[in-house]
């Protein structure tokens, strides 16, 4: 049998079983009488260790094999499962999914499970359960790293050597509270990649991008870089424990004797296999995220193109040409809602691993929670999906530490012992809203501006003023903390400043709601797609910005005459509330003088309950522009986001509106 004709299908429908097997793990655990949920979690496996068998993959078949002697026992009501037993089978399954991922990158899903084996078994036949399944020490998995390397990798380390650059052991250690390890591992590794270049992995990069590792890593790294700079430049990443970094030298008798050697290395075979592989459906097809980044820089330029065609057919005032041009923007805004879509993949993405991670969390803190997860199947750009994890990891850490109770606290208020984590994402308009709701404790206005008072992040006179809602948001602010002891969850002050930063440069936003006594809502607001924008278009001058529409609030005229001066600060009354009036002449330090007459052109900005008013010279219009990033050597620019370039040609700067608003 041709199994390249089937592979496709396989990994499909083996993820598919896997996330099953997750989904169903975890509701047994609440009801481990249910016979239904122990047969769906028996027909899972079983389904998947008949493909695994005939697909060749023999590893992943014996693992699913004895795991599912292990579910049989309880499904025949011959044992009782505990956690310590889900825990096992939860292993068991992350270890079958590492295997899948291997196989879908051109591996062939082989694996060291012998202690998981070894647990399986002990389980089936009723033995003491062997709990201690850490990971061999980072100090004795790594000392024989060098035995380890090739002939190939000995050979590049002695050249890179002799070039001028040196070659580091690094050891980098997580902390035992890190849950999206993968993510962790992602940012050292660009540390890695934009230092030098990594040559070897222990664990390999496919274990480490599957979570497959306990908390400590090692690579060998050529590089230029001293190491301390590189240190530095690791240990700015959250959540990291420690970092080693070792001059590792290599001898010309450690390169010969590995020439001696038959040892090879490996063929990447990932790309012959990929390109064997055949659609596994008429209705649907891959196709590679490069591909479709391409497609949306060419339709970036239809729509710069589309933008100038409309400024000349305004100008030539031609009927055809105006018709045409109305036709063919009708068509480039069909094309671009197709070319979205195809970039859309589901928030589910970043979901599925939040139950598994309450799970763990909830048992550390000893509390009885509830998730429940609505609208999963909302869909966001790619791009906001790579960006969204971190900060709603943070606010479940956040909801289930400092929000939700303890079970006899709970009680005592009168409340369920199980408190309530419930996750929602839901479209409206051209925004996702992600809404982190838990029945917890609440947020106490009192405490949070005492606090901030102490910290000096406000003064008495401005707590006075404060809204209930301007009042929470100032847990976002750096290096704010309810909490006078450090927990391992949090408690240090930094996080949530993290997650209001990262939305915001996603040009989105976040806001609180919390009643004391019954618990709060985060909800975050976010853009569908971060390339093509809609903006209002201003002169200032000769020059011309842009000012996104999802910041304006409203446009107005204001005469000069209802300009009101609080500290040497222009303010002005926007229907009973007070807004601060910046010019961006002068933030931009445009050459011009500014237009005589009495009246002002003004764009009322907010972000969450904060407002701002910018003085324009006047308004141009409406327009979709492409956001296009100002590149290296232009980097953090005040208030400026990127830039576009018009349909005259002319390019337009893209006014970071977050920047201006204090």
């Amino acid at each position: 049998m041709e199994v390249n004709e089937y592979l496709d299908i396989f990994i499909d429908e083996s993820k598919e079983n896997i996330q099953s097997l997750n989904e169903h793990l975890l509701e047994l655990e609440k009801e481990p009488t249910n016979l239904e949920i122990i047969n769906e979690i028996f027909r899972s496996a079983h389904t998947l260790k008949g493909m695994s068998a005939t697909m060749g993959f023999q590893d992943l078949a014996d693992l699913t094999h004895i795991m599912e002697n292990v579910l049989d026992s309880v499904r025949n009501q011959e044992m009782d499962l505990d956690s310590d037993t889900i825990d096992v089978i939860f292993n068991a399954v992350d270890a079958l999914e590492a295997m899948i991922i291997d196989i879908a990158n051109g591996g062939e899903g082989k694996q060291d499970v012998s202690q998981l084996v070894k647990q399986l078994s002990a389980i089936e036949s009723g033995e003491q359960l062997v709990s201690d399944q850490k990971a061999e020490p980072a100090n004795e998995r790594t000392m024989n790293i060098k035995e380890q390397l090739d002939q190939f990798e000995l050979a590049v380390l002695q050249q890179s050597h002799e070039s001028g650059f040196e070659n580091y052991q690094v050891t980098v250690q997580l902390q035992e509270t890190t849950l999206l390890k993968a993510a962790r591992v992602y940012m050292i590794f660009e540390v890695f990649e934009q230092n030098g270049e990594v040559i070897k992995s222990v664990p390999s990069v496919t274990d480490l991008e599957e979570e497959n590792f306990d908390f400590d890593f090692t690579v060998i790294l050529v590089t230029k870089t001293s190491e301390e700079e590189l240190k530095q430049k690791i240990m700015r990443i959250s959540e990291i424990n420690s970092v080693t970094i070792d001059k590792l030298a290599i001898s010309q008798n450690a390169v010969a004797q590995a020439e001696g050697t038959e040892v090879k290395p490996k063929e990447d075979t990932k790309d012959d296999k990929v390109a064997t592989r055949k659609v596994s459906s008429s209705k649907t097809i891959r196709v590679n995220i490069d591909r479709l980044d391409g497609l949306m820089n060419l339709f970036e330029e239809l729509v710069t193109d589309r933008g100038r065609l409309e400024q000349i057919s305004s100008t030539l005032n031609h009927n055809d040409l105006k018709e045409t041009v109305e036709r063919m923007a009708r068509v480039t805004g069909d094309l671009q809602n197709i070319i979205l879509n195809m970039r859309m993949v589901p928030i589910d993405q970043v979901f599925n691993r939040f139950p598994r991670m309450v799970r763990q969390l909830t048992r550390e803190l000893n509390k009885n929670v509830e998730l429940k997860v609505v609208g999963a199947d909302t869909e966001l750009d790619r791009t906001v999906i790579d960006e969204i994890g971190d900060p709603l990891v943070h606010l479940i850490r956040n909801a289930l530490d400092h929000g939700i109770e303890t079970p006899d606290v709970r009680v005592a208020n009168g409340k369920s012992e199980q408190g309530l984590l419930k996750l929602t994402a839901y479209h409206s308009g051209n925004h996702v809203y992600i809404e982190i709701m838990d029945d917890g404790a609440g947020i106490d206005r009192n405490k949070i501006i005492e606090r901030s008072i102490e910290k000096g992040l406000i003064t008495k006179d401005q707590a006075e003023t404060y809204s209930d809602q301007q009042a929470f948001q100032l847990i976002m602010e750096s290096g704010f903390s309810t909490t006078s002891e450090v927990s391992e969850i949090s408690g240090r002050g930094v996080g949530l400043d993290v997650v209001k930063n990262t939305i915001e440069s996603l040009g989105g936003t976040i806001t609180i709601d919390s009643t004391l006594g019954k618990g709060s809502t985060f909800s975050i607001k976010l853009p569908l797609t971060l390339t093509i924008i809609s903006v209002l278009l201003t002169e200032i001058g000769p020059e011309t910005y842009a000012i996104p529409l999802s910041s304006i609030l409203e446009t107005a005229i204001i005469s000069k005459d209802d300009i009101m001066t609080a500290h040497g600060k222009q303010l002005i009354d926007i229907r009973g509330k007070v807004v601060p009036l910046i010019s961006l002449r002068n933030i931009f330090d445009v050459p011009t003088d500014e237009p005589e007459g009495d009246d002002l052109a003004v764009v009322i900005i907010r972000r969450g309950e904060k407002m701002t008013a910018l003085i324009v010279d006047s308004f141009i219009g409406q327009q979709e522009v492409v956001l296009k990033s100002l590149g290296n050597y232009l980097v953090d620019i005040f208030a400026i986001s990127g830039a576009t370039i018009l349909g005259d040609g002319q390019v337009s700067l893209i006014i970071d509106t977050n920047a201006l608003i204090k």
